[in-house]
């Protein structure tokens, strides 16, 4: 993005605009990760997967919960490596050397650790577990940012982190002042 440093979408949503061309991210909403001149890789936060929770993950890891997580879902969190887990998270929660802090309200953690401390009640406040992850090369974001497939918008706990995932497109338009119902599928440019 010409004149804005590519760290500057770290800790933003994207958008997904009507009619952006790829149905795997119709009306998604996807937090940004990481982005860097190398590249971006964010979750997509509103796409529970439907037939997987997070007590059934948990068994199939061999992980012993001892609260109950049958209403926990687990996400989609993109087309990238589905069988990789992801947790995002609020910053209170660590694993020295597995999770990044994305911003002042936001961390990552990639690994066991967090599933085994979350199954017994000792994980972060505010969590959303995703399989997979969504990835673009090196000015590929920016690039469909610039051809109008996504919009940016900051991004609140209450929305990555609230229980309404098929609000969270609305939610996350509503937040730039935009009536869903208004978008059209076809851009432009002045």
């Amino acid at each position: 993005m010409q004149g804005i440093e590519a760290s500057f979408l770290e800790g933003q949503l994207l958008i997904a605009m009507p009619g952006m061309g790829d149905p795997r991210f119709e009306k998604s909403v996807v937090f940004v990760c990481s982005h860097s001149d190398q590249g971006a890789m964010g979750l997509i936060v509103n796409k529970p997967a439907p037939d997987l929770r997070f007590d059934t993950l948990l068994e199939q890891l061999d992980i012993t919960s001892t609260i109950d997580l049958r209403n926990t879902p687990v996400h989609f969190g993109g087309p990238v490596e589905h069988g990789r887990g992801f947790v995002l998270h609020t910053p209170d929660y660590a694993v020295d050397g597995g999770s990044i802090q994305v911003n002042t309200g936001f961390s990552m953690t990639a690994t066991l650790d967090i599933l085994r401390d979350m199954a017994v009640g000792r994980g972060p406040d505010l969590s959303l577990l995703a399989l997979g992850y969504s990835g673009w090369g090196p000015g590929q974001l920016e690039s469909e940012i610039r051809q109008n497939a996504w919009l940016t918008a900051s991004a609140d706990q209450e929305l990555v982190f609230g229980g309404n995932s098929a609000g969270k497109w609305d939610a996350a338009l509503r937040s730039l002042d935009i009536d869903p119902r208004l978008l059209s599928g076809g851009g432009g440019s002045a």
